[in-house]
């Protein structure tokens, strides 16, 4: 009953982030895109990320991946966000440049009243199609994997999902993640883990303030809450098209609340520095790995570290369609006495995406 019960709870959170991911209406394609090869085509422009522009014609379902590197002209009437290189945001429509015929392309936005601003092809590692209406400015994934063995009764599911907001000179992102592992003669292990990062991008190049926050249960670490949260300055060591290297650091606090054993333990504060980092590697037809990994050395308890990390690897399949394979790790070098310092493991599964994604 316990687990029929679990999966009831999970099943009615993917259903209202479906509902959340549900189509918000598209808008009339008359975007126009000329190709090196000559090639014109009339669409609509969903954005730019990992060196893919996505775009959606109106005789195709589905979406089409474009090379960028392989763009001569882009023209388009509607708001999208465009970042750099150098850390640079812009909002605006996109237009291209004149320029002469041995010259690389260079893409004008607009700023409505303000001035043009014009950058070369190379130089943008994103641009997310945007809108004045709140929710059309959300993107994300949804993760989904299931194993079942009649032999032995065994029963193993993940659920991940990842949604951003993004902005001109910021953004917000939460993922949320849950594991659940049982099978006849031994006790079910489940893990959730709720993580939110945000961004807010500084004058010098690509510098800037975040922070991040992280809620955690694992039955393998007899943990029931362990919320952390952090922030400080981080700098962009590579940013482009293909890949993104980010790390953070600064200062962070950890409350972790654990299971009744033997010997009391109740709940543990621990004040940490904090060091966090992210990369991102991306190839043509949306093959991309994202990892993110936090390092908190303790300055209260001086000598404990904790560690957490999350990776994932997608490979399109089909559409919106993707497949994935996950990892997650969390460990600690100083746990309460009777308590597990680690649990990690890994999933497959498939991926929907929505939004520029």
């Amino acid at each position: 009953m316990r687990i029929r019960s679990a999966l009831d709870r999970r099943l009615v959170f993917l259903g209202v982030v479906l509902l959340a991911a549900s189509p918000l209406g598209a808008r009339t394609k008359t975007d126009v895109i000329t190709m090196q090869n000559g090639d014109r085509i009339t669409c609509e422009v969903k954005g730019l990320d990992g060196g893919v522009l996505s775009i959606e014609l109106d005789y195709v379902d589905g979406t089409v991946s474009l090379d960028w590197s392989k763009v001569a002209r882009l023209e388009s009437t509607q708001l999208f966000v465009v970042l750099s290189q150098d850390g640079s945001s812009y909002e605006g429509t996109l237009a291209t440049a004149e320029v002469g015929p041995s010259l690389p392309m260079k893409i004008r936005v607009g700023q409505g009243e303000g001035p043009e601003v014009q950058m070369e092809g190379s130089e943008i590692v994103r641009m997310t199609e945007t809108s004045e209406k709140f929710l059309q400015r959300f993107s994300g994934a949804i993760n989904l994997g299931l194993i079942y063995s009649k032999g032995n009764n065994a029963t193993q599911y993940t659920l991940g999902t990842e949604v951003q907001y993004l902005r001109e000179r910021w953004a917000v992102e939460t993922m949320f993640s849950s594991d659940l592992s049982s099978n006849s003669g031994s006790t079910t292990s489940t893990r959730n883990q709720l993580t939110l990062r945000s961004y807010h991008l500084l004058p010098w190049e690509n510098y800037f303030y975040g922070g991040q926050g992280s809620f955690l249960q694992s039955s393998t670490q007899g943990i029931n809450l362990q919320t952390t949260v952090g922030g400080g300055i981080g700098h962009f060591f590579k940013n482009t098209n293909r890949t993104s290297i980010s790390v953070l650091g600064g200062l962070g606090w950890e409350s972790t609340d654990y299971k009744q054993s033997a010997a009391v333990v109740g709940r543990q504060n621990v004040a940490a520095a904090l060091l966090s980092a992210e990369i991102k590697l991306f190839k043509f037809k949306k093959t991309n790995l994202n990892l993110t990994a936090s390092l908190l050395p303790a300055l209260s308890d001086p000598g404990r570290l904790h560690f957490d990390t999350n990776a994932t690897y997608y490979l399109k399949l089909f559409k919106n369609l993707n497949w994935n394979v996950s990892f997650y790790g969390n460990w600690d070098n100083r746990p309460p006495a009777g308590f597990s310092s680690s649990d990690f493991g890994s999933s497959s599964g498939l991926s929907w995406t929505f939004g520029y994604k």
